[in-house]
């Protein structure tokens, strides 16, 4: 008899993490010691309780605009090495606890100002590769790859891109543009989409997060997104009565683009009025590509493990369900194909003992 799907038997299944923000997932109590360290005095709280309340409240806003202005203090206490390699170790160790056995988490650079660009990407790498090791040494193996993100409203992409190319054997795995998507469209720098063209990098984009349609179909021919972090706004050309879809959105069905969905982070931004309103539902039963993220964890108080869950609840999932949007997500991990099908034959014995 297969297991109940439960909250913990959920944690028990093996996951795979395609976006997941690093500066949106410290602990509270991290949060704290890093900047007494620094002296950092603008946090809003001053205990581990209080402060993780205040994150998840503002994130629970309905308004994006509030939920992004809580990532100045995250990004606030990451401004030395040491902090970042300390928040990407506990990443990895924290997502491996779990039951996430591949993750690739994103973060841009560029916003860790106090220090050289490539210092932060070698902190981010080497606190990934120290937790994961830890992970593996408590019977929670998980592998971790790093995107890194270039801010659609500075111009950085070319120098982006080129960390991209030039740390790619060292855990790099590809590259992202994010922040705001009105106003700075995904092929406003194309040198930059030309130099990562040239070295054969992958890319996922967010799109179709706070902007429609438009916005994907902008990060496709402009950006070459091989898969769209969030892309839920595609459901804008998926009637409800299932009726024909959109031409972007037949585009994207036909071309199965991996969709990064994170169904709390929608609803937290106002983006849907609930769970239940959430098109992740439909958008998987019209065979759409979608897979379960959790964006932030901190500020939308989530893991991997609640986001099945709120998923199952809400949209009648099964077990065939959950597991063929984590096989999916290991199609379109962002991984050398002889790594890809050990992951893929990992993750099969892994639903194998739960589902009996």
């Amino acid at each position: 008899m297969p297991a109940a799907l439960t909250p913990e038997t959920l944690t028990r299944a093996p996951k795979v993490l395609l976006h997941d923000h690093l500066d949106g997932g410290l602990r509270p109590q991290t949060v704290l010691e890093l900047a007494d360290e620094i002296g950092y005095r603008d946090l809003p709280a001053a205990d581990e309780a209080a402060l993780g309340a205040w994150f998840r409240q503002a994130a629970d806003s309905g308004s994006l605009v509030r939920y992004l202005e809580t990532f100045a203090h995250t990004v606030g206490v990451m401004q030395t090495p040491e902090a970042v390699q300390r928040v990407a170790r506990e990443a990895a160790l924290d997502l491996a606890a779990d039951g996430v056995v591949h993750a690739e988490v994103r973060m841009a650079p560029e916003l860790l100002t106090a220090m050289p660009i490539e210092a932060a990407v070698e902190a981010m790498l080497d606190g990934y590769a120290t937790g994961a090791r830890e992970a593996v040494a408590v019977g929670t193996p998980i592998r971790v790859g790093t995107l890194l993100c270039a801010m659609r409203q500075a111009d950085r992409w070319d120098e982006v891109a080129g960390l991209v190319v030039r740390y790619r054997d060292a855990g790099v795995v590809g590259f992202d543009l994010a922040g705001p998507e009105i106003g700075f469209p995904a092929d406003r720098h194309p040198s930059a989409i030309a130099l990562l063209d040239r070295a054969q990098a992958h890319r996922t984009i967010h799109a179709g997060e706070a902007h429609g349609v438009e916005s994907i179909r902008v990060a496709l021919d402009g950006a070459r997104a091989e898969r769209l972090g969030h892309g839920v706004r595609i459901a804008d050309e998926v009637p409800e009565d299932g009726g024909p879809l959109g031409p972007t959105a037949q585009r994207v069905l036909d071309a199965q683009v991996p969709l990064e969905v994170a169904p709390s982070s929608n609803v937290q931004t106002g983006a849907y009025r609930s769970m239940a309103a959430h098109p992740v539902g439909r958008l998987h039963a019209r065979g759409f590509a979608v897979t379960l993220n959790t964006d932030n964890r901190l500020m939308s108080g989530v893991s991997a493990s609640s986001e099945f869950a709120a998923v199952v609840t809400a949209h009648g999932w099964g077990w065939d369900d959950v597991q063929t949007v984590t096989e999916r997500a290991v199609a379109a991990a962002f991984l050398p194909d002889g790594d890809r099908a050990q992951l893929l034959a990992d993750v099969r014995s892994g639903y194998a003992a739960l589902r009996g």
